[in-house]
């Protein structure tokens, strides 16, 4: 039996050796917690989710929808168990962050042909076939190892993460259930409405809140996780056109002037995520400016917002468009460390990558999922030789290459059902 070495039990580690094992090939999966663990993690399981619970929009007409429904089609695991601990949260899939976790953790745990080895990877030997997905929070000695084979295109960005807090402490005097435009039903989240003055005292506490050391490193921000204190930096309209924005929701009439999004946390509705405010405020300053936010006077927060380094590849320079280093071909990099974004493109990245490796040791990768699919067309961004500087990006159409002529709605459907089509017929040959 061939045999396979995963480094990182993330959501692409966790896809890859799952994905590798029930395509019969022997994997060694080497995770370092409990013994070594980055204080933005909070427990030892695999696949742990970090800065939300959400895995985005189900819809086929949304690039990041097709993206998941591509990966069912595949057997993914982490699609799986996102299916097996779904929570409300509108046309979003969002899920509790413990059973998901969980139900990965067993799944790996129980599979006859996963070896878990807890230890932290100090060293790479490219002879052998392996996965990288160590994760963006990689650090020491293996990050040494990964530059040494990647030479100096070597990048990294900032992230951030949202704070939870009690459902039990959020004032219902002032809060109220709705989705965006969902006129018909409950609604999925909590809306905390503010005033124009409410707003512009918030607004300014926020920035001029202390933000927490960043030890000495560059702040790079990836745009689509911007701490919510720099939006707020960038001028007085920022957050009411971001995550504050009023916009379809409308209470008994009215709309507010800002609005305070919550999103259910886990499947006892008893944890509520803050939408949007990824923060590296220090705590205290937290606690401060979120009680100005009149539904949240009392709240409180069992999970603060942290800042952490994130860390990538230059991957043009080092990957082609199957994950695969193009100077040591036994080796291949998925997950956010390869220049995807986000936690659906991290797994799907391993998913594809496993694909990719188990038809490498056959012989060679003799077929590839094109840029007319989601998960191709992310293999292919990352891969663009084009690019000469990297930054990572969610799943969107904007990469995705399909020729049709017509309206906007008409071409995203087209968009869906051809690339469906393809991943089938992938599917019936290699899965």
């Amino acid at each position: 039996m061939k045999e396979v070495k995963v480094i990182g039990a993330g959501l692409a580690g966790s896809e890859a050796a799952y994905k590798l094992a029930r395509l019969g090939i022997r994997v060694k999966l080497y995770e370092q917690k409990p013994l070594k663990k980055h204080e933005a993690f909070k427990t030892d399981l695999f696949g742990e989710l970090i800065c939300s619970n959400s895995l985005r929009s189900d819809d086929l007409n949304n690039a990041v929808g097709l993206l998941k429904q591509e990966m069912r089609i595949l057997d993914s695991l982490i699609m799986e168990a996102a299916d097996k601990t779904r929570v409300e949260a509108g046309k979003s899939l969002a899920v509790d962050r413990l059973g998901f976790s969980q139900y990965i953790t067993d799944k790996i745990n129980s599979h006859p042909d996963i070896e878990v080895i807890h230890e932290e990877v100090t060293s790479i030997d490219p002879e052998v076939p392996t996965v990288i997905a160590a994760g963006p929070l990689c650090d020491g000695q293996l990050s040494d190892e990964i530059k040494k084979l990647c030479g100096n295109d070597y990048l990294y960005f900032y992230d951030a993460v949202s704070p939870i807090v009690e459902k039990d402490s959020i004032d219902f005097d002032s809060a109220y259930y709705k989705s965006r435009y969902d006129e018909d039903s409950k609604g999925d989240y909590i809306n905390c409405p503010l005033t124009r003055e409410e707003f512009e005292t918030f607004h300014k506490a926020v920035i001029e809140a202390k933000k927490a050391d960043v030890h000495g490193f560059d702040e790079i921000y990836f745009e689509g996780c911007m701490p919510f204190e720099e939006m707020a930096r960038r001028g007085y309209e920022t957050l009411l056109f971001g995550p504050m924005k009023p916009v379809g929701l409308e209470h008994d009439g009215v709309r507010p002037y800002a609005v305070v999004q919550l999103r259910k946390d886990n499947a006892i509705d008893t944890l509520y995520n803050i939408v949007g405010f990824q923060t590296h405020l220090t705590f205290g300053e937290q606690e401060r400016v979120l009680k100005l936010i009149p539904a949240l006077r009392n709240v409180s927060i069992v999970r603060y917002g942290v800042m952490h380094r994130n860390t990538y590849i230059n991957s043009p320079k080092v990957l082609n468009n199957k994950y695969q280093m193009i100077k040591y071909p036994n080796v291949f990099v998925a997950g956010q460390i390869s220049g995807v974004e986000g936690y659906v493109e991290s797994a799907a990245s391993g998913l594809y990558a496993a694909l990719c490796l188990k038809q490498y040791l056959d012989g060679g990768i003799k077929d590839e999922l094109g840029p007319d699919t989601m998960i191709g067309a992310m293999a292919g961004y990352i891969s663009d030789e084009s690019i000469t500087k990297l930054v990572p990006m969610n799943a969107n159409f904007g990469i995705f290459r399909c020729d049709y002529k017509g309206n906007k709605k008409e071409k995203k459907a087209y968009y869906a059902a051809h690339a469906l089509a393809e991943v089938k017929e992938y599917k019936e040959k290699y899965v």
